[in-house]
């Protein structure tokens, strides 16, 4: 044993020298469903559609949307329908029990357009859950970290209070879940569409 100690030593050295260097290579990329995920895939029951999954859906058996050429990708998993979230064309109304989206819905002008889209596939009873940034919180975040925000971003003042106040005249959904703050600069907001 004594005798092999420094070849073991030199070897043990020099694979870790080599695993550092691997990974000081490599920045891992943590997608923001993935943050949320243990608190909303409880919502994801029956069928449902991931818009804008960046490769790393809600459920592993979601269908999984995003735009043809997406901006994001975090893991390998396949994309379903190729398109753009206000026309989700592919389904029939009340068709889903559960559209999920992650930090897709601020890059819209037309907010309410989008939400009217995806509360028109869910199913009487089934869910639109969300997870969004609270935009003031977000900037702020990138202001200190030296980043430029993203701008894909439309909405200066987007925020929880920005989507409630967006549907308060709706008698189609009611909310069951909010939560804010999520994480650094996110919050959850889950709707239940009535009968």
């Amino acid at each position: 044993w004594q005798q092999f100690s420094p070849l073991l030593i030199h070897l043990t050295h020099g694979f870790r020298k080599k695993l550092v260097r691997l990974f000081a290579k490599k920045q891992v990329k943590i997608s923001e469903t993935s943050k949320c995920r243990n608190s909303l895939s409880q919502y994801c029951v029956g069928d449902g559609v991931d818009i804008g999954f960046g490769g790393d859906p809600i459920v592993p058996y979601a269908i999984c949307m995003d735009m043809p050429n997406r901006y994001a990708s975090y893991e390998s998993h396949v994309q379903h329908l190729h398109g753009d979230a206000i026309d989700l064309h592919w389904f029939s109304s009340n068709a889903l029990d559960w559209v999920y989206s992650s930090h897709v819905l601020e890059d819209f002008e037309n907010t309410a357009a989008v939400l009217n889209e995806w509360i028109r596939v869910v199913k009487p009873g089934g869910h639109i859950i969300l997870y969004l940034p609270d935009e003031q919180t977000y900037r702020e975040h990138c202001r200190r970290q030296g980043k430029p925000p993203n701008p894909h971003h439309i909405h200066e003042h987007f925020s929880l209070q920005y989507l409630k106040n967006l549907l308060s005249d709706r008698s189609d959904v009611t909310v069951i879940h909010e939560q804010y703050p999520v994480g650094i600069y996110s919050f959850e907001l889950v709707l239940k569409k009535n009968p």
